[in-house]
């Protein structure tokens, strides 16, 4: 949006820092003449305006962008610490199952309550791999490697609709 705005001359000079001396007088440099500004005429300025949805928008982008590049970047960190999982289990296999049993959430809660966490463990099932506490409140990095060990030693049948 173009709106104008009138300011004087003598704003201008102060508003823009213009020394006197930047003013090209007639006669040289030698010249002690000075220029007056008492009969200064205004004069109207554009000013140039952003709508502030424009800039909401490129800021929502920036951040957007910020966000996209950190999650890739702990994929790549995730697949690099558990490019040897117990028993040889592929990090495939493992989040295939998470995304069936709690989408992929590590703080996922069945509605009953009875299995908790991306892999949905019983408190049992979690104790027997060494596991302690609420499988839900455990990183996303133990409970992946809490169900590595499971599926190393028990296969897919913990799971038996997504296994």
């Amino acid at each position: 949006m173009l709106t104008k705005r009138t300011y004087s001359i003598p704003i201008l000079l102060i508003a823009f820092a213009v020394p006197a001396v930047a003013i090209a007088a007639p006669g040289g440099s030698g010249s002690s003449q000075r220029i007056g500004i008492s009969g200064a005429e205004p004069v109207e300025v554009p000013m140039l305006t952003r709508p502030a949805e424009s800039f909401r928008q490129a800021i929502r982008l920036h951040l957007h962008r910020i966000r996209v590049a950190r999650h890739a970047r702990l994929r790549r960190e995730r697949r690099e610490a558990f490019a040897t999982l117990p028993g040889g289990v592929s990090l495939a296999t493992l989040e295939a199952i998470a995304s069936c049993e709690s989408g992929g959430d590590p703080t996922s809660v069945s509605s009953d309550g009875s299995y908790r966490g991306k892999y949905q463990f019983s408190y049992e099932t979690w104790a027997s791999v060494s596991g302690s506490g609420d499988p839900a409140a455990a990183t996303e990095e133990e409970q992946d490697y809490r169900a590595a060990l499971l599926y190393a030693a028990a296969g897919s049948s913990p799971w038996p609709v997504c296994g």
